[in-house]
């Protein structure tokens, strides 16, 4: 008996050690270093399994794409501007057909029939949605990045005395990191709530949409991947279906998951940015990683108040126009609400830390 005991302890030591080379990256490291150096192997299958190492590295690595969306770290803001009058995507990218990236329905009457509601709500539904609870009950509840926390979430619906008639809105990042993002998803479709797209949302629907284009899985599971493969078909519909950014006129509020760069009009926005931008630099470079003294939203001066996630380094964040919510719950943090309208700020603790921070700071 005292020897299976000892080998049970050392078991368990080694499945911890393992799961946090896992949530740590340095196991994916460490692999794609050792394939890198093994001369033995086909090319195609070295090239192959170190790009699936590193792709999907915690996406704070300085060395790697911007949150694992496929572009570099630093935008300029000029070049932005300039290319403003030219079209950069086709006419049908924005909606969800045809294997590529939108987020919208098509609602056109060339399709009415197979959009939701034969396309009598259309694009306005996240408006439709907001109107009905404000009618109901005028409370819209702004939840920062939840990642996959499910307790922490019930916790703070709670504390928040949610009541049916309530609208729940989440700037996204609802899945990855955290214990429960299938929980996550579920609750947040369940009870009617709506959101933005994070860019780890957006990594699950580009895994969903790899899939059933018959993609081989990758050699080192990911968890996008695996959230892609479990998540059901009402459950990745509704993630599908979040958007870039939520614009509410009665509200005077803008929800948007990482932010917007002053000066450049909603419509012209780049998606990639509104997903991973931290910080602007005084040159206009605009970046993912963070720079302490240079905040996007220090630059926003309205008129419309925009609430945001994504930036765990700064935790709360209120300037003049700008609210930034997400305080690192699954980092050991807090989970944090913005009650609408009276802005009244609820947060609960974390119940321990589920992924390791380790974020470089410039």
């Amino acid at each position: 008996t005292g020897e299976a005991d000892n080998r049970l302890v050392v078991s368990n030591k080694i499945n911890s050690a393992i799961m946090q080379a896992l949530n740590d990256g340095s196991f994916a490291a460490a692999m794609a270093t050792f394939v890198r150096d093994e001369s033995r192997w086909p090319d195609y299958i070295r090239d192959r399994v170190i790009e699936e190492c590193l792709m999907f590295e915690d996406e704070d690595e300085e060395d790697l794409d911007v949150e694992g969306s496929g572009v570099d770290d630093d935008f300029d803001v000029d070049d932005i501007r300039r290319e403003e009058g030219k079209p950069d995507v086709r006419d049908r990218d924005i909606f969800m057909d045809g294997g590529n990236d939108g987020v919208f329905f098509d609602c056109s009457s060339s399709n009415m029939e197979n959009a939701p509601f034969c396309g009598s709500l259309g694009p306005l539904l996240q408006d439709a949605a907001i109107q009905r609870a404000m009618q109901r009950h005028p409370r819209v509840i702004v939840v920062g990045d939840v990642h996959g926390c499910i307790d922490e979430l019930q916790a703070l619906l709670r504390q928040c005395d949610y009541q049916p008639g309530d609208l729940v809105l989440f700037l996204g990042d609802l899945v990855c990191k955290g214990p429960d993002s299938i929980s996550v998803v579920q609750m947040a479709r369940e009870i009617g709530a709506i959101g933005v797209r994070g860019n780890h949302d957006f990594e699950v629907v580009r895994w969903h949409q790899a899939i059933k284009s018959g993609v081989d899985p990758p050699v080192v599971g990911t968890e996008h991947f695996h959230i892609a493969s479990c998540l059901s078909k009402a459950d990745m519909k509704w993630l599908y279906s979040l958007p870039w950014y939520i614009s509410s006129h009665d509200l005077k509020a803008l929800f948007v998951h990482a932010g917007f760069v002053a000066g450049i009009r909603l419509a012209k926005q780049n998606p990639r940015l509104m997903m991973n931008m931290r910080s602007i630099l005084p040159d206009g470079t605009v970046t993912s990683k963070y720079f302490n003294n240079w905040p996007w939203a220090r630059l926003w001066d309205g008129p419309r108040t925009v609430f945001f996630g994504h930036d765990a380094d700064r935790g709360l964040q209120q300037y003049g126009s700008a609210m930034g919510l997400d305080t690192g719950c699954v980092y050991g943090g807090r989970l944090t609400a913005c009650i609408l309208p009276e802005r009244r700020l609820v947060s609960v603790s974390a119940k321990r830390e589920y992924f390791k921070y380790r974020r470089k700071k410039y």
